[in-house]
């Protein structure tokens, strides 16, 4: 593949901007993938990025019953320096780089080789199911105060079910639905907690939000409530197959997504923690709604109640679709077997919604802690590899096209990744020896499931195949010229 690159050394741009690198083949081969009209624009990209890291407030609750007020207010403005900005930094620079379906996979294929390439995708397509597996669970417990017998047995269990297939069909559907999708269901969860800022005011006690009690913090439960609500931002690499112009939409939504997941978090806390008495033990899931009754009514509980569920709906969507897109830019790199490629007459990848939908039913039975600290885990594992992969093609390939670049060479690369890899260690030792155990054990399926498949390939029991115009990404091709 060739690629129009100046002969000039590159130089550093802003996050938004375009040096006019190009990502294209001999004789411009048209990409297999979504035709212009049904890729993804700037405000659905905006939105989906949203949903693949936050989705708003719900979720947060138990960050002030582990830490109370002051650290939980704190975590949310200062963990986004350490992890959600660097992440989206290098998720922009990267994807800019690699603009394909398949994201991270391709990254550290690219810098590693296939077989990490491959650990990569298997340990964050997991990691994503396991998070998706929290959404049914999460609406299902805004909705349980309301509707008692959602509460557990079977009608939570059809409820489950009944949920994952309606938002598995949307997804079905097609990504461009999905989008705005996003878009509506965002505005519509966003709305009323400005209604609940404003009844607020009144109410609002400064003196409660700097109540702080370090004796008393449960750090392994703070850490992974932040660390859950502010990662993923790479996820969206995996989509940049059907984004419009990639190498300048996708750090443009990466920065406004930034700017709107940090307000979503830290506004609403601000309201919960100042306007109402603290009880950090009522602090968990589903607790804004209770925080909007005792400010509003019942009617502006209702209303929280549908905004979380219409948050969890948006949530699912944008995972789901970050994961099997995933599954299909994988196979179109030949990592899964060619059936993975497939798309549906909507141009989605059919087989990769069914795996992932599969996955997310066999493991919405887990507690909320439980899928929390069990994704981290896993997820944890794949940005270390993400990290060695965006520093070691800025050793090895400096002079590699890249439309959004991250200014400081590459030392700056390097020191732009030890807070958050600081962090990876801290998270890590936090995880209690049952999540630890079930994690490393999904760590070693994926390094005996990839010779399995190179086998399977070897002997022609299932078919593999390398899309014809998807350009060389090893170190020696032409891509890294």
């Amino acid at each position: 593949m060739k690629l129009r690159v100046s002969a000039h050394r590159e130089t550093a741009i802003p996050m938004g901007d375009f040096n006019g690198a190009e990502y294209i083949g001999i004789n411009e081969v048209p990409s297999p993938r979504a035709n212009n009209a049904r890729k993804v624009s700037v405000l659905p990209l905006v939105f989906l990025i949203f949903y693949e890291v936050s989705g708003g407030p719900f979720g947060v609750e138990d960050t002030v019953q582990a830490a109370g007020p002051l650290l939980a207010l704190l975590g949310f403005l200062v963990f986004p320096f350490i992890w959600s900005i660097p992440e989206a930094l290098i998720t922009a620079e990267m994807g800019t780089m690699f603009p394909e379906n398949g994201g991270y996979v391709v990254w550290v294929s690219s810098a590693l080789g296939p077989y990490w390439g491959f650990q990569q995708g298997w340990m964050k397509w997991l990691s994503g199911v396991i998070d998706n597996a929290l959404y049914p669970v999460m609406f299902l417990d805004y909705l349980k105060s309301a509707i008692p017998a959602l509460g557990g047995g079977l009608p939570r269990t059809i409820a489950v079910l009944a949920l994952t297939v309606v938002l598995t069909y949307m997804n079905y559907r097609g990504l461009t639905i999905v989008g705005w999708v996003a878009v509506s269901l965002g505005i519509l969860s966003i709305l009323p907690f400005v209604v609940i800022g404003l009844i607020s005011i009144p109410k609002l006690k400064p003196e409660r939000w700097l109540v702080a009690d370090v004796r008393s913090v449960d750090w392994n439960l703070y850490l992974n409530t932040l660390f859950w609500n502010l990662n993923y931002w790479d996820s969206i690499s995996t989509l940049a197959g059907e984004v419009h112009n990639p190498k300048k939409t996708l750090p443009k939504a990466l920065f406004y997504a930034v700017i709107l997941v940090v307000l979503s978090y830290f506004f609403p806390l601000l309201i919960g923690t100042g306007a109402v008495p603290l009880q950090r033990d009522l602090w968990t899931d589903g607790y804004f709604s209770d925080i909007a009754k005792m400010l509003g009514g019942v009617w502006l509980r209702v209303w929280i109640q549908g905004a979380a569920a219409m948050s969890n709906m948006g949530m699912f969507v944008a995972e789901m679709s970050s994961d099997s897109f995933q599954l299909l830019g994988m196979a179109e790199r030949g990592m899964l077997p060619e059936f993975f490629a497939k798309r549906s007459c909507y141009g989605t990848p059919l087989l990769g919604i069914l795996f992932s939908a599969s996955g997310v039913v066999l493991l919405s039975w887990l507690s909320f802690q439980e899928i929390v600290a069990a994704e981290n885990f896993l997820y944890c594992f794949g940005m270390i590899l993400e990290f060695i992969a965006f520093v070691w093609l800025r050793i090895k390939c400096p002079n590699a096209p890249r439309p959004f670049k991250i200014p400081g060479g590459t030392v700056g690369a390097i020191l732009l990744c030890i807070p958050p890899a600081i962090l990876i260690c801290v998270v890590l030792a936090f995880s209690s020896i049952k999540v630890m155990v079930v994690s490393l054990v999904a760590v070693a399926i994926g390094l005996v499931m990839q010779p399995c498949l190179k086998f399977i390939e070897k002997k022609r029991w299932l078919k593999f195949s390398v899309s014809s115009d998807l350009p060389d990404i090893t170190t020696h091709g032409s891509l890294l010229h």
